[in-house]
């Protein structure tokens, strides 16, 4: 028989064995035909796979297309060649901004990437009585979701006091919603603080999956209850890994990316976590297995995931099993060839005009308002780490002088968090430690999961200049220092995209990152730990337009816990 498409003499993964065997693929129209030691006589077309390793297509089942700050179509064109060729995003930051519409813009694209979908759980994080998004995402809004064959789990659950909560809580009848659908869907998780009866109640509640950041303890403790676990980058830790293999949990495990920047796209997708894991000590068989066949048979992808007869030809061709670079990718039983031009991103006009919010002046960052005139106050303050997105929730003594918090001189930034979707005006301010320790400001509206305006300095003149420099670009990351403008890039889509190629954005956000770098802020992901600050359900005191909050128990925490004034 004549074939469509032959690899001949390639190293070929064989999956249920999780080792490499000398075969040729036949393929036929988008699906393998055959996987068999001896060549077809006819071939349409003949590969020469001598040398060369072939694995299935890499399956991402958690991450977020809006991390990387670009839409669907940009993103497909951007990591085909990477070798994912099927990821399931949760797009909860379009609806965050956007609402129900944004998901609709995300799902509207035309994408060579096969893309699934999972429906928003938690817009916002949190609640509207603790931050201020621009759109909600509510049992109607999920009804509607549920009709799209594209939808195929719940987003991460994050709201675990309201899972958990005695009350029957919107996130309780999302839940329900989704497992009692025609086609029930898996349920998604984010747990990073949950151990003990506190994490087997959320599992009751219906969650049984969490990508969140593990330890060895937290590995086995979670896949003990049944959980199973995606393991992103800052998860594959050399203790991490060893656990993992020493207890032989692949069949619990997917590597994930969840958030990649897109300068750090610019080199590399899942292919760099899977990678990373070798690096770090997991067979590189095992590795593959994790990207391809655990991802596919979580999310109900039976048609994907190995090269076998009558599945989906989606696979790679590597050099090695080392860098995981391709040679060559192939989707649907064709060479994906990259576009030279971006494709133009279509959103509705008024996507462009979403950051409504004032322009900062000096005065909104002179705290002068204090108990006291003269004296200190004890003041909570949000302790960046230098790795990962917690921020330890630790207090400082600080001066005070003129009824003034003396910020600056205690060597702590400012944070302030302008509400921008028009809807309240409102101003909160926190503290930070360890953030910009050679001075100036940033500001950015890509601030998770609500994207206000978040403007983070030492300086009240460079924070200044930063707010108002985002709100005339409608959206964007900036960095200002001695009072000029250093490095930028534009977001003006709902404030959190680009609609320029993904290379012109990498270009953007590799000198905002460089210059946050040369500001001093230490951290394994500069960009992720500034915008993080706003997000209430990663530990551990984080900071809304509504004021800092404890993510453990969702209790508002005062900026100020006590002053003590000056002796005379």
């Amino acid at each position: 028989m004549k074939v469509d498409l032959l690899i001949q003499n390639g190293w070929v993964y064989r999956t249920y064995r999780q080792c490499f065997e000398k075969m040729d693929i036949a393929v036929v129209g988008e699906r393998f035909y055959d996987i068999s030691p001896s060549s077809y006589n006819e071939a349409d077309l003949v590969v020469d796979g001598t040398g060369k390793y072939i694995i299935p297509g890499l399956i991402d089942i958690h991450m977020h297309i809006e991390s990387s700050m670009t839409h669907p179509a940009e993103f497909s064109r951007a990591v085909l060649p990477w070798g994912v060729t099927c990821v399931v995003a949760d797009p909860h930051e379009i609806a965050n901004v956007c609402g129900l519409e944004g998901i609709k813009s995300f799902m509207e694209q035309e994408t060579d990437l096969d893309i699934y979908y999972g429906i928003p759980s938690c817009v916002p994080s949190t609640s509207s009585s603790l931050e201020t998004s621009g759109g909600e995402i509510g049992e109607e809004e999920v009804k509607e979701l549920l009709k799209d064959s594209r939808v195929i789990c719940l987003g991460e659950v994050m709201n675990d006091l309201d899972l958990v909560s005695g009350e029957d809580t919107l996130i309780k009848r999302i839940v329900r919603m989704c497992q009692n659908a025609e086609r029930p869907l898996k349920i998604e998780g984010h747990c990073p603080a949950l151990s003990g009866p506190e994490l087997a109640a959320f599992i009751r509640g219906g969650v049984d999956a969490d990508h969140t950041q593990q330890t060895p303890d937290s590995v086995l403790e979670k896949t003990d209850m049944g959980m199973f676990l995606e393991l992103q980058a800052k998860s594959l830790t050399h203790d991490v890994v060893k656990t993992v293999v020493s207890h032989n949990l692949y069949e619990n495990i997917a590597l994930v990316t969840d958030d990649t920047m897109p300068d750090h796209l610019a080199e590399g997708h899942l292919n760099k976590i899977i990678s990373l894991a070798v690096e770090k000590g997991m067979p590189a068989e095992q590795a593959v297995y994790c990207a391809t066949l655990t991802p596919a048979r979580r999310m109900g992808l039976f048609d994907r995931g190995m090269i076998a007869p009558g599945k989906l030809a989606d696979f790679v061709i590597l050099e090695d099993l080392k860098d995981f670079v391709p040679l060559a990718v192939y989707k649907s039983g064709k060479k994906y060839e990259k576009a030279s031009d971006a494709p133009k991103a279509v959103f509705p006009d008024h996507f462009y005009q979403s950051v409504k919010c004032r322009l900062a002046l000096a005065s909104d960052f002179n705290l002068d308002r204090c108990e006291i005139t003269e004296g200190t106050a004890v003041v909570n303050v949000m302790q960046i780490q230098s790795f990962g997105t917690k921020a330890k929730h630790v207090k400082r003594e600080i001066p005070v002088r003129n009824k003034c918090l003396c910020w600056q001189e205690a060597g702590l930034c400012l944070a302030a968090v302008f509400e921008r979707y028009g809807k309240t005006g409102d101003i909160s301010y926190g503290f930070v430690e360890h953030g910009f320790k050679a001075g100036g400001a940033v500001a950015t509206t890509w601030s998770h999961d609500s994207h206000n305006l978040l403007v983070v300095g030492s300086s009240i003149e460079d924070m200044v200049l930063a707010q108002n420099q985002v709100v005339h670009m409608q959206g964007g990351y900036v960095t200002v220092r001695d009072g000029r403008v250093t490095a930028s890039a534009a977001l003006p889509v709902g404030g959190i995209l680009s609609d320029k190629s993904l290379s012109d954005l990498a270009a953007e956000m590799a000198g905002v990152r460089e210059e946050v770098q040369a500001m001093g802020y230490e951290n394994s992901n500069e960009i992720m730990s500034i915008s993080t600050l706003t997000l209430l359900v990663s530990p551990e005191l984080k900071l809304s337009d509504k004021g800092l909050f404890d993510v453990k128990t969702k209790q508002k925490v005062p900026l100020v816990e006590r002053y003590e004034s000056k002796k005379r």
